[in-house]
This record gives C-alpha cells, structure tokens and sequence, in this order.
C-alpha cells in the first residue's frame, strides 16, 4: 500500500480501513496467501529535504504492538506499506520492504524466476559505487539497485524498463522461461511510479484510488471519505474497502506516474540494456 496526499496518522492508513494492509496480512482476498513473514514501512516528514524514516521487523504485521504504537504518532503526507511472503530468502529484517536508498523508497510484489541461479549475473551489473549498500538477499532490493544503477533518479520508467530487460536477458540465457513477475512501487517523497509486468504477461492485481471528490459524491454518508484531500491518491496491490467505483486496476504491462491527486498510465516496454 502506497499513500500520497495531505498528512494524515499512519494509524488511519494501516489500521483502520477495512482491509487493511494489516489484514492483508492474515488474509489476502485476491493474493490467496498468507503474507506473515515481516513486514515495513516508510514515511517522509514534512520538510522539504528529509530522508524517509524506515520502521521494519521480521515478524507478522499482525502481532507487532511496536507497529501499532508508533503508527499512532507518525503524521505524513507519504508512506509505503509492505507486508511480506518470502519467496525463498530468510525471514529477516534486512530482507524486509520497502528499501531505501537517499530520499528514494522501493518495494515490490512477485519475484525473480530462479533467483538463485541469476543472482551472480544480476548483482555483477550493478554500479560498484552502489553495491556496498546491499544488505540482504533478496530479489527485490537486487531490482531496486539494478534501476539505480540504470539511472532511477533521473528517469525512472526507463530505467526499470532497462532493469527489467537485463532481468530478462540473464534468466534467458540461464533456461528461465518467465523470468520477471512484479508490481513495483517507487518515490523520491514527491512523486511516485507504479509499474505492472510480468514475462508471461498474468502479473498480481495492482490498482490506484480514483478521485477523492468523485468518491465522495458516490458515497455521501461514507464519513471516512471526509478526512481526504482533493490530492488523495492510494496505489494497492488489494482495494482497501469494497467500494465500486473507488477503484481502478492498473492495467498489465503499464506503469503510471502519481503526483498531486493525478495519476497518468502508459505502457510498459523492457529494454535491454
């Protein structure tokens, strides 16, 4: 789960809703799995130059007091939500979404086909100024620094396209028929980017809020709606309530910018790079 709009309690975002990412991790509807091994958060502050804060801890989401505590006294216009189902790296926090380099927050749903046997290739590539900052074993943080080093804080789209691509080429080469399966969520704290891909083209379910005021006038007794900007915008692999008309899926192969309650989808190409 993503939120980007007026500052509001973490508590609101992760708690209250009625399928929260925290129920989402006892139960995903549409995910059919069980997402309890650890979770994170990430938020920016209000200043105009602060690197996100990181809360993030091996065990379920649902069990953690800390989480509940502190989501209490955290006021934010941005924060990214994880909850998380190993694909086969260890249960740690280090391995624990979303990942953070400078102001730019990462995280994703999905996985790397064989990663085990690709993982040499992938992590090769990377810048060798960057690589000293991976710290766990995952899939995701190795796509996170492959689209750093692809250029990420200039021109996001393409270089997740080239990460991908290179993803795609190396498990080629390796036997891998599908290797990419992903829904990708990145921000700087101003703008995020969302991306929907997979190589054999059946990625999770990603979807974004649509407009809070257009929400409202389709649910004018629903008062929960009242504490949202005009610049509300949620991006969720689950909509957080069953709402017809609240929700739009993002569409397979497409990625979109969200900033300042708009959202503008495009499609999504790898390249290799």
């Amino acid at each position: 789960m993503a939120y980007t709009g007026s500052p509001v309690i973490a508590n609101d975002l992760l708690f209250r809703p009625e399928h929260s990412i925290i129920v989402q991790s006892l139960r995903a509807n549409l995910g059919h799995v069980t997402n309890g091994d650890g979770f994170g958060i990430g938020w920016y502050g209000t200043g105009a130059d602060e690197t996100p804060a990181l809360y993030k801890s091996a065990h379920p989401a649902w069990n953690d007091e800390n989480l509940r505590e502190i989501a209490s006294n955290i006021r934010t216009p941005l924060l990214f939500a994880h909850v998380r189902a190993s694909t086969g790296t260890p249960i740690e926090r280090s391995n624990c979404h979303p990942f953070r380099h400078g102001r730019w927050l990462w995280m994703h749903n999905g996985s790397l086909a064989n990663f085990e046997v690709v993982k040499r290739d992938l992590r090769m590539a990377v810048d060798p100024a960057l690589y000293p900052e991976i710290i766990g074993s995952t899939d995701t943080e190795t796509l996170f620094y492959l689209a750093l080093t692809f250029g990420l804080t200039e021109d996001p789209p393409t270089a997740v396209a080239r990460a991908v691509g290179l993803v795609e080429d190396v498990g080629r080469r390796h036997g891998v028929e599908y290797p990419v399966h992903m829904t990708v969520a990145t921000t700087d704290g101003e703008t995020m980017w969302v991306f929907r891909y997979s190589s054999e083209k059946a990625t999770s379910s990603l979807y974004y809020s649509n407009d809070a005021e257009q929400v409202r006038r389709l649910y004018p007794d629903l008062e929960v709606l009242d504490q949202l900007g005009p610049d509300t915008r949620f991006v969720v692999s689950e909509p957080l309530r069953d709402l017809p008309g609240a929700w739009t899926e993002v569409p397979e192969a497409s990625w979109a910018l969200v900033r300042g309650g708009e959202n503008h989808i495009h499609p999504f190409q790898p390249s290799s790079p």
